[in-house]
C-alpha cells in the first residue's frame, strides 16, 4: 500500500487537482480581460455539509443532533447566521464593451489559490515525512 492511497493523502490530492482546474479558469478570465461582453467564470466551491449529508443519506452514518445544554454553548448551525450564506455578489464594474473581467479580483483569487496550493504540498510533504519515521526511514 503507497501513501498516496491512504485517505487523508487522496483529499490533498483531491484538492490539489480543484485548486489546478481553478488556477486554469481564473487565467482564462485574466486572458480575456478584454473580450468583449466576457464575463469572469470560476469554479463553485465545495460544501462539506452538502457532501456529509449524501454521505448520512446512503444510510452508512446516522445524523449527529447537536443539543444545547448551556446558554453558553454554540448553537446548531440552523441557528447561527452564517456570513458565507450571502451569495456572491453580482459583478459590479463592467467596461463599455460589456467585460465583467476586474483584474484585481482575479489576481486576488490567484493568489489564493496559490496561498492553499503552497499549504496543501506542505501538508503532503509533512504527512510523507511522518510516515517515513513511522516505518523506520530518516530520509
Amino acid at each position: 500500500m503507497s501513501i498516496q492511497n491512504l485517505p487523508l493523502m487522496r483529499a490533498i490530492g483531491s484538492k490539489i487537482q480543484y485548486l489546478e482546474k481553478r488556477q486554469g479558469v481564473i487565467a482564462q478570465n485574466i486572458a480575456n480581460a478584454d473580450t468583449p461582453n466576457y464575463q469572469s467564470k470560476d469554479l463553485t466551491k465545495v460544501d462539506f455539509g452538502s457532501v456529509l449529508k449524501q454521505v448520512q443519506h446512503a444510510g452508512s452514518i446516522k445524523p449527529v443532533n447537536i443539543v444545547v445544554t448551556d446558554p453558553k454553548h454554540m448553537g446548531s448551525p440552523n441557528m447561527i447566521n452564517n456570513a458565507k450564506d450571502n451569495k456572491d455578489r453580482l459583478t459590479y464594474e463592467v467596461a463599455p464593451d460589456k467585460n465583467g473581467v476586474i483584474i484585481e479580483e482575479q489576481l486576488v483569487k490567484s493568489t489564493e489559490i496559490q496561498m492553499d496550493f503552497n499549504l496543501l504540498t506542505g501538508l503532503s510533504s509533512k504527512m510523507s515525512g511522518m510516515y517515513k519515521i513511522a516505518i523506520g526511514r530518516q530520509g
